[in-house]
């Protein structure tokens, strides 16, 4: 059986990469797409989907808004926070009110499919089970790790993750841009940008001067891995 998905995204063109994304997913059928919360509360309430993926910035009210009345009214539908918001206050709103996961924007197809395929897992585990065992209960709660949550020592989420959204939007940089970009030293720069082109986040290019090393550009690898 497949999980009915609803994509809630104001940005049409970014709203087909997320369907398309789906489409891609086993298990997983797109129910429809909204472009408002107010659409996204009409649609949920008539297309009962088993998942939600949900913008934060919405032309009428909030994502985490959509959020609070869902859960206020006692729909648990399951939700995924899709966002380009990376407020500390907005993350804990989301956690708070019980979003599954929350993925920043840009991210690529690996991203999503690791929630998704977790979701639908957490989603299944107590399918037909009145007193679930532990393993059970655990599968519920339990979140895969990213490769983001499994950095080297010395390397932290918070700044991995603003490294990798000075890269988003198709930017290609070298440490010291990277560096600027984020608040870090070139060093601390170079260290999560080689991290992830050793787990294939990051791609590489090597730019060639006139003279001396050449230079180590980095840019997101895209879904297709390029």
């Amino acid at each position: 059986m497949s999980l009915g998905v609803l994509v809630v995204e104001d940005d049409f063109m970014v709203a087909s990469i997320h369907t398309r994304f789906v489409e891609r997913i086993p298990g997983f059928r797109i129910l429809g797409v909204a472009s408002t919360g107010e659409q996204a509360l009409a649609d949920i309430a008539r297309l009962t989907p088993d998942l939600v993926l949900l913008d934060v910035h919405l032309p009428d009210v909030s994502g985490t808004e959509v959020l609070r009345r869902l859960r206020g009214a006692g729909n648990d539908v399951g939700v995924i926070v899709i966002t380009a918001a990376r407020e500390a206050d907005t993350v804990r709103a989301a956690a708070a009110a019980g979003a599954a996961h929350y993925l920043v924007k840009p991210f690529a197809f690996e991203d999503l499919a690791e929630r998704l395929d977790a979701f639908r897992r957490a989603h299944e585990a107590l399918r037909g089970l009145q007193r679930p065992g532990q393993a059970d209960i655990d599968a519920v709660f339990a979140r895969q790790p990213s490769v983001r949550d499994q950095l080297p020592k010395g390397l932290s989420n918070e700044t991995a993750e603003a490294v990798l959204a000075a890269l988003g939007d198709g930017a290609e940089l070298s440490a010291a841009e990277c560096a600027a970009a984020v608040g870090i030293s070139r060093v601390s720069a170079r260290r999560y940008l080689e991290h992830f082109s050793s787990v294939d986040r990051v791609a590489v290019r090597l730019n060639y001067g006139t003279s001396g090393r050449p230079e180590r550009r980095y840019r997101l690898r895209t879904a297709a891995g390029t």
